[in-house]
């Protein structure tokens, strides 16, 4: 077992890796880690398909690169060389050649000559494309202008305003369409007396050809389909072992989705996963979340293990078992409140796997399902990851962050006290109730709000645990013990909406990931309602920010999720728009410079991921799985390497 198990020495580019451990997996039974074993490796076998789900192209770069990176036999202090390393790194962490988090395509630092000279030293044996009949001339002149053209499908996601969105996004979910094309194909699908709506277009390809518009599924006899048999099959293993019945039933409605691309046994599954609430063990798997897509539509391909850490939930089961009284007393209009919350469920988790795109980049919190309607009659489930908040906390600890953006001693005392508790509860009400809160009102789309939607669901969820974080219901409950805490969390916030976050934003660029504008959104609304309220000032050359009155913060948190949860209830594009425009994307140019020399000073990674451990199963003479074991120690690239080799299904 390892003690220290955060290592923090790889680091490139402006990412760092962390590792998480697996608290408590010693104790599990046999048939628990069996059951986890399966599961991870389904997890794993989907990570192809995400990564030709961010780009047409990626696959076929990473595989050139990675049969050079291999057999490259020249000097590995080579500028070249160490550059294209650097590019094979930064590819396996944003699953694809754009950035993870921010869609921008990486600008390689190694030569076309030298990249041409090593594909051409690969020779016909060693060739990776010889099955896709792409040979290295095909390579060469096809390919090299989307890594070396920045003007070549620049952006994984683009947002802007005006755009074709699909047309200039690089995603590879369209093929041959408009954006109009894409929104008048599911508007012709939508009833607006269907009162079950399936998620159209979550898990399939839109292409066009001769003039007709159609859509290839994500299935087992489909598009990816070698990658979901091998996924397939391992859910199938994963069944012979699970806790009870009712997990045996769900993976079979899963496999029964995944081999008919169904959206309607999509939603049963969704339904029946979430009645799943006696096992220990649980997962998701399959297409989920679509903030990859510019349009809010289509899935990507994501897997996650964990298993229930039961000391922390306790945490979170107290705020669902109030969850009827923090929406009755929530200040939105009552039209928009839930008369009867339904089925909100919570747990805090450990990671056991990550995949697809939940790696190595993940959330620290997880609310499903998706559909409005499953959420209104059914309820929800939400996961807050307490072993990778963990490592995040951990490294974060004294490494000057806060002495140099936070405004004084007193401040910096409360966060040093309460910050990552606060963090760790805004993160279970956002995810627990804020998601689950609210409702539409009836012949409302859920995708009313098309590219918009995204970010006004994140802020509403955000703005409802900060407006809950400063509660007595809280103090009530036990969660927190001092009626001050939660200012720690509100200064935080508001510091990284309107100042930090733009450490992950490149200079001259404008705010696009959804997270991000959401928060935006969210500070600097505060900051131009709040004169009085919240401010900034200069300290020795130096901008701070400065909260003066946390109690009328609170009532601007109020404010601003009353309008919101109107926006979103009556499905209002065009204010969704305007808030979205004027808040949450541009970025005052001066401020971002000042910003960017104050961090760059502290040499810190303002993105990290994780490393997952190596699960070895230990089988009986029966070849039934007695123990798994967990090794902590395999490098990023030694990892990402084998599951290209293990993995590399597509």
């Amino acid at each position: 077992m390892i003690q220290n198990f955060i290592y923090t020495d790889e680091r490139f580019a402006d990412l760092q890796l962390l590792r998480y451990r697996l608290n408590g997996f010693e104790e599990l039974s046999a048939r628990q880690k069996a059951y986890i074993y399966y599961l991870s490796q389904a997890t794993l076998a989907g990570r192809d398909i995400t990564t030709d789900q961010f780009g047409k192209y990626n696959l076929r770069i990473r595989k050139v690169l990675e049969a050079i990176y291999i057999r490259y036999n020249g000097a590995k202090d080579l500028p070249d060389f160490k550059a294209l390393e650097l590019y094979l790194k930064r590819l396996w962490f944003s699953n694809g050649i754009y950035h993870h988090y921010g869609c921008e395509k990486f600008q390689p630092e190694f030569s076309e000559d030298f990249l041409q000279n090593e594909v051409e030293k690969l020779g016909v044996s060693a060739w990776p494309l010889q099955q896709e009949g792409m040979q290295a001339t095909d390579f060469i002149r096809e390919i090299f202008p989307v890594i070396f053209d920045a003007e070549v499908l620049p952006k994984r996601v683009n947002k802007a305003a005006g755009d074709d969105l699909v047309k200039t996004s690089a995603c590879n979910f369209y093929d041959g369409v408009t954006q109009k094309e894409v929104e008048d194909y599911y508007k012709a699908l939508k009833s607006d007396s269907d009162e079950e709506p399936p998620s159209w277009g979550l898990n399939s390809t839109v292409v066009k050809s001769d003039g007709s518009i159609s859509e290839l599924k994500w299935t087992e006899s489909g598009r990816y389909g070698r990658a979901i048999q091998v996924i397939i099959s391992w859910l199938e293993r994963a069944i012979t072992v699970a806790e009870n019945e009712q997990q045996q039933h769900v993976i079979r409605l899963l496999i029964d989705y995944y081999r008919t691309g169904d959206l309607k046994a999509f939603d049963q599954y969704s339904i029946e996963w979430l009645k799943e609430q006696e096992g220990r063990v649980d997962f998701i798997n399959g297409f989920i979340e679509v903030y990859g897509d510019p349009l809010g539509l289509k899935g990507s391909w994501e897997g996650i293990v964990e298993y229930k850490d039961l000391e922390a939930t306790r945490r979170t089961q107290k705020i669902c078992q109030n969850a009827q009284w923090f929406e009755d007393h929530s200040p939105v209009d009552p039209r928009f409140r839930k008369s009867q919350v339904r089925g909100v469920t919570a747990n805090v988790i450990c990671a056991a796997m990550l995949g697809g795109d939940e790696y190595p980049s993940t959330a620290i919190g997880i609310n499903l399902p998706n559909a409005d309607w499953i959420r209104a009659r059914y309820g929800s489930k939400s996961v807050t990851i307490g072993n990778l908040t963990e490592a995040y906390n951990k490294a974060a600890h004294g490494n000057g962050f806060y002495e140099e953006f936070v405004c004084d001693e007193t401040t910096r005392a409360l966060i040093d006290r309460y910050g990552d508790l606060c963090d760790d509860l805004h993160t279970d009400l956002h995810e627990c109730l804020g998601h689950g809160s609210g409702q539409l009102l009836p012949g409302v789309d859920s995708d009313a709000l098309k590219e918009y939607g995204n970010t006004i669901e994140e802020a509403r969820a955000d703005l409802f645990g900060l407006y809950y974080m400063a509660d007595d219901k809280l103090i009530e409950l036990g969660l927190l013990s001092d009626r001050e805490a939660y200012q720690a969390h509100y200064y935080t916030y508001i510091l990284n909406g309107l100042m930090t976050q733009l450490t992950r934003i490149r200079p001259g660029h404008c705010i696009e990931e959804a997270h991000m504008r959401n928060r935006a959104l969210v500070a600097h609304w505060v900051y131009e309602q709040g004169k009085g309220i919240v401010s900034l000032t200069r300290q020795n050359g130096k901008t701070f920010v400065v909260i003066d009155d946390y109690q009328a913060l609170r009532e601007l948190f109020a404010r601003l999720l009353a309008e919101i949860q109107r926006i979103k209830s009556e499905g209002d594009f065009a204010a969704a728009r305007d808030l979205v425009e004027k808040y949450a994307v541009t970025v005052d140019s001066e401020l971002h410079h000042e910003v960017l020399e104050r961090y760059a000073r502290l040499n810190l990674a303002p993105y990290k991921g994780f490393i997952n451990p190596r699960m070895q199963p230990v089988f009986d003479e029966k070849g039934e799985i007695v123990d798994v074991l967990l090794d902590y120690t395999e490098t990023y690239s030694d990892q990402m390497l084998r599951y290209s080799e293990e993995f590399g299904l597509l």
